[in-house]
């Protein structure tokens, strides 16, 4: 019976149209990924390795070992129960072959074939009488694979030659796939059969292994944000339904940043691999691993180091919060790790770091507070004298958060001498009269906190400036004597 509706059902290509596909070198292949770097990750993980992500020793239907061709066939909800398995099969095996979009006038029947039984693939999955065996799924992932892992294109600066830090990654257009009308369906069948409560994760688990999840980490490289949007939607619910692949997950996402930063400086995908790590790090239980706290330090706070940190610090601002808010005594490490990569020279990124640091200090607990106080407001000092008025005026707002208010109260006779010099300064010389005015009222909070400390910090502000002025003229007169003997040593 379902011999003869496949007879009746099947309309085959014109030749011309299979002499074009079967001259087309793209067509049937399983395209790699950017890196190999996934191999290696699942062995050293004790995952034994297979050129696929499926079992080796799943038996293979012998309509599926001759390369798939594109035709219409029966809809699922046509035939019987019985003969549905073996048309789902054909369809997935079907959906493997690679279209031309290249050019719109290339394969148009072909590629609506393809889109429709897709779209019928995500709608059987999605019903509740879509039941799939493990063969089933065998074939099915088996297609998702050859769709979605391909060599990605290489990034704009790659192909012009132009350095990757002289384009702002902001104000460029973001690539986007020609053929996402067909990857957007594979991608949401992959989403449906993971998140099917039909799906069983002890039998999902021989295609969702360590390499086809590793493969799915090397897709974040992509430039197209829709695919890396359905991707961090994936590997989320991979992560919440397949608990024995969360520590390799984790791990991977922490190779990704190491190899970032130490490697490509390619930031692509930075920013979804964030989001998904700060769900995670909202589920870490109480007290923190040794192993989080590692990767804190080594691969999450060095990224404040990037150049194109703006793309993903909203992100990593809130996968660092999440850390403090987790675990409070992790806010001594993470605010020195601010005050370790704290930028220079870019006033942009002094403002996000600063409004970091007030996210930050409002998680923060005394005690914490206590042991970094004096590198934390000595650097605030500096911002509040900074030239730029959107760093001063973005380091004088933290008066404006009464948690942190209160935190300088319990310890103003140390906080008081270091800022009180930079008030001063911006009270007599700074050029903004926003700063100006807003360091007189910080100023003024200090006064009414503590009077007689105020009055006393007034008292030694002369003489500390006397003693600026003598250094400041040590140093030049030592400057001068190198250049002296330096002038006598060449004559």
């Amino acid at each position: 019976m379902f011999n003869k509706i496949m007879k009746l059902g099947q309309k085959k290509f014109n030749k011309s149209d299979q002499h074009h596909q079967d001259n087309n070198p793209g067509n049937n292949v399983v395209r790699g990924s950017r890196t190999a770097t996934a191999a290696a990750s699942s062995a050293s993980n004790g995952e034994s390795q297979t050129a696929a992500p499926f079992p080796s020793q799943m038996p293979i239907h012998p309509m599926f070992t001759s390369a798939p061709t594109l035709e219409v066939l029966p809809l699922l909800k046509d035939v019987s129960s019985s003969d549905r398995p073996l048309l789902f099969m054909k369809k997935a095996h079907m959906c493997s072959c690679q279209c031309d979009f290249s050019d719109t006038l290339i394969m148009p029947r072909e590629k609506e074939i393809k889109r429709q039984t897709l779209l019928e693939l995500v709608d059987f999955l999605h019903s509740s009488s879509g039941k799939v065996n493990e063969t089933m799924q065998s074939e099915l992932i088996k297609m998702v694979s050859a769709n979605i892992f391909r060599c990605l294109p290489p990034a704009h600066h790659e192909n012009t030659g132009a350095p990757p830090e002289g384009n702002d990654p902001e104000e460029e257009e973001p690539y986007l796939e020609p053929w996402w009308p067909h990857l957007q369906l594979v991608y949401e069948l992959l989403l449906r059969y993971v998140v099917s409560s039909e799906i069983e994760p002890k039998t999902a688990k021989k295609f969702i292994n360590h390499t086809f999840v590793s493969r799915l980490l090397d897709l974040f490289d992509s430039e197209d944000p829709r695919e890396r949007e359905y991707l961090k939607t994936v590997l989320h619910r991979i992560y919440g339904k397949f608990i024995f692949h969360r520590p390799f997950i984790r791990c991977s996402i922490y190779n990704i940043f190491y190899k970032f930063l130490y490697e490509t400086e390619r930031c692509i995908g930075i920013g979804e691999l964030l989001e998904i790590l700060g769900s995670v790090i909202n589920g870490f239980t109480v007290p923190m691993r040794e192993e989080h706290r590692l990767y804190l330090a080594k691969a999450i706070l060095p990224l404040h180091k990037s150049k194109g940190i703006s793309i993903f610090h909203q992100q990593l601002s809130y996968c660092v919060t999440q850390f403090v808010e987790k675990d409070y005594k992790l806010a001594d490490t993470v605010i020195r790790g601010l005050l370790k990569y704290w930028p220079l020279t870019n006033c942009q990124k002094e403002v996000l770091f600063l409004g970091e640091l007030e996210e930050v200090l409002d998680a923060t607990e005394p005690s914490e507070f206590q042991q970094c106080v004096v590198p934390l407001f000595t650097q605030i000092g500096k911002c509040l004298n900074s030239a730029h008025f959107q760093v001063a005026e973005r380091a004088l707002f933290l008066w404006n958060n009464e948690h942190i208010v209160g935190l300088i109260a319990q310890n103003k006779d140390v906080i008081f001498p270091i800022i009180f010099e930079a008030l001063e300064r911006n009270m007599r010389g700074h050029w903004n009269q926003a700063v100006h005015g807003l360091s007189e009222n910080v100023r003024r909070m200090f006064m009414e906190m503590d009077t007689e400390l105020f009055e006393e910090c007034e008292k030694q502000h002369p003489e500390n400036e006397a003693k600026a002025c003598e250094l400041l003229e040590q140093r030049e007169l030592t400057w001068k004597r190198l250049e002296e003997a330096a002038s006598l040593a060449a004559n």
